[in-house]
């Protein structure tokens, strides 16, 4: 009765009305399995998992370090689409929209946009696919340059408190450019100067030789750095908070995508899960393990040592209303090579899956 009347009263989350559903007072002995696979899986991974899996249907919910600080690198791309089909709503842009393509925009990272000139027009309709898809920085940049940033932070805020969740639970976003001008800005403050061609020049560097490389660009001696080296100093720009959350706040930003607890409507939440659903990166993290029979509307980030999955999972063989969707949010850091972190993802889908965290294991 407890849960019944909480479900039905309205909560005030800084300053956002919203309905209480985020996580039930229940756990089902899946939840024991599960944590015993995770243990299993972190015992052998030379770093550290998060996950965080919420049945949106009855609103049980399973943390394994979700509710530590992780960064969360380009899954942050899903609030700058959110915003922007927003502002679509309000009719204030269209996807047809084409905005310019300046040499200031480039940033380096996967993606199309940038082998693109200087001067072309691009539809907002592209940038999307292109920011979603195959996490393209270049795109995402222009986007967040056309709805504003306090907009698309705002909007985060929004997605989190709809379902429950506690937004300063999420760090401020910033523009990807802005990422490197703070890990760089890390070794040297000079380097917070540098442009997107600047650090598209330093990405052609082996990381262990981005510092040397840093201090020939600013003219300085790598002994007036503040860090010793990149790994480092990513550490320190992950500390100043910016693109850093809990795994469950953004459970609850993706649960409101299925919800429709915010102001976005259901075409703008359809139109943004379809995009979702065409995402190509991240083909060897939890889809791989997820396997058969099961769509995912997903979005990847991947950053130094740290790499993320996170979506909506929905079986088509479910058979009763309780068998979802799910969010399913992990994350991992620690060792150096990407393939081990989708290695870790991938048998993160699969403890999901057997464990009948998705309902009946398949």
């Amino acid at each position: 009765m407890a849960v019944v009347l909480l479900m039905a009263l309205p909560v005030q989350a800084d300053g956002y009305e919203t309905n209480w559903y985020y996580e039930v007072d229940k756990k089902s002995a899946w939840q024991g399995d599960l944590t015993a696979r995770l243990k299993a899986i972190e015992g052998v991974f030379e770093g550290e998992l998060g996950v965080y899996v919420q049945n949106l249907a009855s609103g049980e919910a399973f943390s394994w370090r979700a509710d530590a600080s992780w960064y969360l690198a380009s899954l942050i791309k899903i609030p700058v689409a959110a915003q922007v089909l927003a502002e679509r709503q309000a009719g204030a842009l269209t996807l047809d929209e084409r905005l310019m393509l300046a040499q200031s925009d480039f940033v380096d990272g996967a993606g199309s946009t940038n082998w693109h000139d200087p001067g072309t027009p691009i539809s907002i309709r592209y940038l999307m696919e292109q920011m979603i898809t195959v996490s393209d920085n270049t795109a995402t940049d222009m986007l967040i340059d056309r709805v504003g940033l306090e907009g698309v932070n705002q909007r985060a805020r929004k997605m989190i408190a709809a379902s429950g969740g506690d937004p300063d639970n999420i760090g401020p976003i910033s523009k990807l450019v802005g990422v490197r001008q703070g890990v760089y800005g890390e070794l040297h403050p000079d380097a917070r100067a540098l442009g997107g061609m600047d650090f598209i020049a330093l990405r052609q560097r082996s990381v262990s030789q981005r510092p040397q490389a840093l201090a020939r660009a600013l003219g300085v001696s790598t002994e007036s750095f503040t860090q010793p080296d990149y790994d480092h100093a990513f550490d320190a720009y992950e500390a100043t908070g910016e693109n850093v959350g809990t795994l469950r706040a953004f459970g609850g930003l993706l649960a409101s995508l299925h919800g429709g607890l915010d102001d976005l409507s259901a075409e703008q939440r359809q139109t943004l899960l379809a995009v979702m659903q065409g995402t190509r990166s991240g083909k060897r993290r939890l889809k791989a393990g997820l396997g058969n029979g099961v769509s995912f509307a997903h979005k990847t980030g991947t950053q130094q040592r740290r790499s993320c999955d996170a979506g909506i999972a929905e079986r088509a063989d479910a058979e009763t209303t309780n068998e979802g969707p799910w969010v399913i949010v992990s994350c991992a850091r620690g060792p150096a090579a990407v393939s081990a972190h989708e290695r870790v993802l991938a048998k993160v889908g699969e403890a999901l899956r057997y464990s009948g965290a998705l309902g009946k294991p398949w």
